[in-house]
Order: C-alpha cells, then sequence, then structure tokens
C-alpha cells in the first residue's frame, strides 16, 4: 500500500491596490481650513501641507497621500464631513495608483 502525498502551492498574497486621495479646488475653502485638514488627517508637515495647499489652488487638486482602498475612503468621508461641519464646500476624489 502506497500513499500518495500532494503538495499545495500556497497562495499567491499580493499587495492591495493602492489610491490616490485629492483634495479638490473650490472657491470658498479657506487656505487656513486646507493647511488644517492635510495636517491634521493626512500627518503631513506644515511645509508638505503648504505645498499641497497650493498645488490644489494653481492646479485645481492636490495629492495627499496614497492609501489602499479602505483607508482612502475613510480619508476622504473625513476630509468632507469635517468641511461640511465648518460649512465648506471642499471635495475629495479617489483614483486608483
Amino acid at each position: 500500500m502506497s500513499i500518495e502525498v500532494q503538495t499545495r502551492t500556497a497562495n499567491e498574497l499580493r499587495e492591495p491596490k493602492l489610491y490616490r486621495v485629492y483634495m479638490l479646488n473650490d472657491d470658498y475653502t479657506t487656505w487656513d481650513f486646507c493647511l488644517r485638514i492635510i495636517t491634521g488627517v493626512f500627518y503631513k508637515s506644515r511645509e508638505e501641507a503648504d505645498k499641497i495647499t497650493q498645488d490644489i489652488h494653481t492646479k485645481g487638486k492636490g495629492l495627499c497621500g496614497i492609501y489602499s482602498h479602505e483607508i482612502a475612503e475613510t480619508k476622504a468621508d473625513t476630509v468632507e464631513y469635517k468641511a461640511r461641519k465648518e460649512s465648506f464646500p471642499m471635495r475629495c476624489s479617489i483614483e486608483e495608483n
């Protein structure tokens, strides 16, 4: 009697897809609010926040970070919630990296 041994290949693990979170320009949200959001939600330094805010103002959007889908959605929702709470129309977009 022989015993046949089968080997299984381990499931291939892949890194999760990453998504870019952008804050979008509008004509009402203040520079100070953008700085507070970028430093508070995305944990960027004041210098990074200034550059991102400048991009929002001049290019129409500023890249705030790259995250897994769930984290990107949560960050975008947090920004929009805080903006509404302070009566700003700030919006975010999420794009696959």
